[in-house]
């Protein structure tokens, strides 16, 4: 089992992810409002040079957090997003990573074996 995790730039595109989550079955996600860094750093003029990197964040991004049972939905969830949302490797896009779960509390119990 793997979190997948995906922080996207563009909350007009979170409709189109979840849709395809169910089109693939994966038939549960968290979602958070959440904010980046660069909306948080002081104005000082030492964070002025690191603001300028993170130009393209957006002061309001979307956090998704889902589990995934099998490396075959893991693979066509990660496609599905940047299908959705572009190519992640460009700035402002979002980003996207996933953790591999040993253990899983309060799903169904086909998941919570962890032996995927």
């Amino acid at each position: 089992m793997e979190l997948l995790v995906c922080v996207i730039n563009e909350a007009d595109k979170l409709n189109d992810i979840l849709s395809g989550f169910v089109e693939l079955g994966v038939t549960g996600a968290t979602v958070l409002n959440s904010h980046g860094m660069a909306r948080h750093l002081p104005e000082a003029p030492v964070f002025a040079g690191l603001k300028d990197l993170m130009s393209g964040a957006r002061p309001q991004n979307t956090t998704v957090f889902s589990v995934i049972e099998s490396k075959e939905k893991l693979d066509a969830a990660i496609a599905m997003i940047q299908n959705v949302c572009g190519d992640l490797s460009a700035p402002g896009t979002g980003i996207l990573f996933t953790l591999s779960l040993n253990q899983v509390i309060g799903m169904s119990s086909r998941l919570v074996s962890g032996s995927d």
